[in-house]
């Protein structure tokens, strides 16, 4: 049993029979009242965020997890399947458990959260940048420069991002995979 005071971002607990990992917490001590815990928690079995609020001090159930490095080899109509990269071992994976697969590409090396008590997969979590390259992107119209203006490009994954007008198709971008932005084109 842990308390309030061990919560840090990226923990893994067990709440309401379920497992949520913590996205963001805030400490907070009125004035007037009790201390408390605000925290924003992602279910790891459905994927929906919860805010929630603990007195501080209480009791919350630890989950021991490992982040292990793993390689995206390819996806048929079972799921996803990872390659272990230090003992080569294969797993598959339900598409719930993915986040962010559209940007996701053969040999990219993903990061999976392992249960050690039950040695199951988690989730799966993507670097924070990928480099993908333009597939489809419609030509900028000249003169079109009012407000910073975006338009839709498709990438070598399928993914759809919105990126200023100077965007070309086979231009290489760096993507933040957590809002999806564009962030920069990458030289070659």
């Amino acid at each position: 049993m842990a308390s309030t005071a061990d919560i840090r971002n990226g923990l893994v607990i067990e709440y309401n029979n379920d497992l949520f990992q913590i996205i963001e917490f805030q400490h907070v001590k009125p004035g007037k009242g009790n201390a408390f815990v605000r925290t924003k928690m992602r279910s790891l079995t459905s994927g929906k965020v919860l805010d929630n609020t603990f007195n501080s001090g209480a009791s919350i159930t630890p989950v021991r997890v490992e982040r292990q490095k793993f390689q995206f080899l390819y996806q048929d109509e079972v799921g996803y399947n990872f390659m272990n990269v230090e003992n080569f071992e294969q797993i598959l994976l339900e598409e719930k458990l993915l986040t962010g697969k559209d940007l996701m590409k053969e040999g990219q090396e993903v990061e999976i959260l392992i249960n050690t008590e039950t040695e199951a997969p988690l989730t799966c979590e993507l670097p924070a940048f990928v480099e993908l390259t333009v597939t489809y992107s419609e030509p900028g119209i000249k003169g079109d420069t009012a407000n910073s203006p975006k338009k839709a490009v498709k990438v070598e994954t399928g993914a759809t991002i919105m990126v200023p007008l100077f965007i070309e198709q086979d231009d290489v971008l760096r993507i933040d995979t957590r809002t999806y932005d564009y962030v920069e084109r990458v030289k070659s």
